[in-house]
C-alpha cells in the first residue's frame, strides 16, 4: 500500500484517505495510481456500495497540517521534468487524468469531503464526485495562472459551467472561494461544520443508503456567499474571451475592485491566462468529459515545457521571490499562432486515453 494514500473498505464504503499532511496532501503519480487501482477494484465489488474521499488527520496532532483536503499536484516534479524531456510530467498527467475520468464516470456514489484547502489536483478529485461537502475551512481555488499553468484536471469543463462569467474570473485570478460560496455556485452539494464531519462519515459508513440524509441533517453555512454580490461586475468586466478586452474593461471601470483585480491579473502569466480563456470557451461545448481530458492533456504536456511554467515555479516555489518574468510579458505578445500550437491535437500514438 502507498503510505501517501490509504485505500481500504470500511463497512459498505470504499475509503480513500489522502495521507501527505506535510505537503497538504498534494498528489504524486504513485498516489494517483493507488486511487485508480482502488476505484477499478471496487467498481465491480458488490460489497462496496459507495466511495468516500477525505484526508487523514495529522499523525502528530499539529492542526496546521490538517489544513488541506488536497493542495494540488507535485509541481516541483512537473517543473523538473518539464525542464528536461517532460516524460515524468506526461506520465503524471496521464495517470491523474485517468483517475479524474474514472471518478467522473463512476457508477457507484462518490463522496468528497473538501475540508480545508482544495486546489488544483484537489479540485480534480472533488468535482467529479456525486456528493461534495464544503465546510467553514474550505478554500477552493484554481490558482495555476500564477505559476504559468492553467486550470486543468477538468477545469475547462467545471469552470465553464458556472453561472455567468464567474468561471472565467476564477480561472484568470485564482480567487479563493469559501465553503458558502462553493455551495452557492454548485461546486459543493452540501455544507457541514467541520465538527459534524466524523459523525456524518460514521452514519454513511454504517449504512450507505441514506447518504443524502446523513448530509442534509446538518447546519448550513453562516453568512452570505460573497462572490454573488460581485456577480454583475464579474459578468460585465469578464464578458469577453479576449484577455485584452478584459484588461480594457477593468481599466475603463476604474473602481476600487476593478483596479485591484487588474493589478492581480498583471501578476499572472499572460500566456496561460489566454490558454485558460480558450480552454473554458471550448470546454463549454465539449461533448464528453473524455474529450475535455484529451484536450487538457495535449495542452498540459506542452505548457509544462514552456518558459512561463518553469519561471513561475522558480519564482513562487523555488526562489520564492514572487517576481516571475513572463515571456511574453503582455497579453498582446501572446499570439493566436502560439495558442494554436499549444492546443493542437497530439499525434494519435501520444494522445491521452481513459483506459
Amino acid at each position: 500500500m502507498n503510505a501517501d494514500v490509504l485505500t481500504f473498505v470500511e463497512g459498505r464504503i470504499g475509503r480513500i484517505r489522502l495521507n501527505r499532511p506535510k505537503a497538504l496532501h498534494a498528489l504524486n503519480t504513485a498516489m494517483c495510481e493507488a486511487i485508480l487501482a482502488a476505484l477499478t477494484a471496487w467498481r465491480t465489488d458488490p460489497a462496496v456500495e459507495a466511495v468516500m474521499i477525505d484526508h487523514a488527520p495529522s499523525p502528530d496532532g499539529d492542526p496546521k497540517l490538517w489544513r488541506g483536503f488536497c493542495a494540488g499536484g507535485d509541481i516541483r516534479m512537473l517543473a523538473d521534468s518539464g525542464a528536461q524531456d517532460g516524460a515524468e510530467a506526461r506520465a503524471f498527467f496521464h495517470t491523474e487524468y485517468r483517475m479524474n475520468h474514472a471518478l467522473f464516470t463512476y457508477a457507484k456514489p462518490t463522496i468528497a469531503f473538501m475540508d480545508g484547502i482544495t486546489m488544483g489536483g484537489g479540485v480534480g478529485l472533488a468535482c467529479p464526485c456525486d456528493f461534495r461537502i464544503a465546510t467553514e475551512n474550505t478554500k477552493f481555488a484554481m490558482p495555476e495562472t500564477g505559476i504559468g499553468l492553467f486550470p486543468d484536471v477538468g477545469g475547462g469543463w467545471y469552470l465553464s459551467r458556472l453561472p455567468g462569467r464567474i468561471g472565467q474570473y476564477l480561472a484568470l485570478t485564482g480567487h479563493r472561494l469559501d465553503g458558502a460560496e462553493c455551495l452557492a455556485l454548485g461546486l459543493a452539494t452540501h455544507y457541514l461544520p467541520s465538527a459534524a464531519l466524523e459523525e456524518a462519515k460514521a452514519i454513511i459508513t454504517a449504512d450507505a443508503a441514506p447518504i443524502d440524509r446523513a448530509l442534509n441533517a446538518r447546519d448550513g453555512p453562516n453568512g452570505e456567499a460573497g462572490i454573488l454580490a460581485r456577480r454583475s461586475e464579474i459578468d460585465r468586466l469578464f464578458a469577453s474571451d479576449e484577455l485584452e478586452d478584459i484588461y480594457a474593461a477593468l481599466e475603463a471601470d476604474g473602481g476600487e475592485w476593478a483596479t485591484q483585480t487588474l493589478a492581480t491579473l498583471k501578476t499572472k502569466s499572460p500566456q496561460t491566462m489566454k490558454v485558460s480563456l480558450r480552454l473554458l470557451h471550448e470546454g463549454a461545448t465539449m461533448a464528453t468529459f473524455e474529450d475535455e481530458m484529451r484536450q487538457e492533456y495535449a495542452v498540459g504536456v506542452r505548457v509544462v515545457q514552456r518558459h512561463d511554467f518553469l519561471e513561475g515555479v522558480r519564482a513562487v516555489i523555488v526562489d520564492k521571490d514572487n517576481a516571475p518574468k513572463w515571456n511574453p510579458a503582455t497579453p498582446e505578445g501572446v499570439t493566436g499562432h502560439v495558442l494554436d500550437q499549444i492546443f493542437a491535437p497530439l499525434p494519435a500514438a501520444e494522445e491521452w486515453t481513459p483506459g
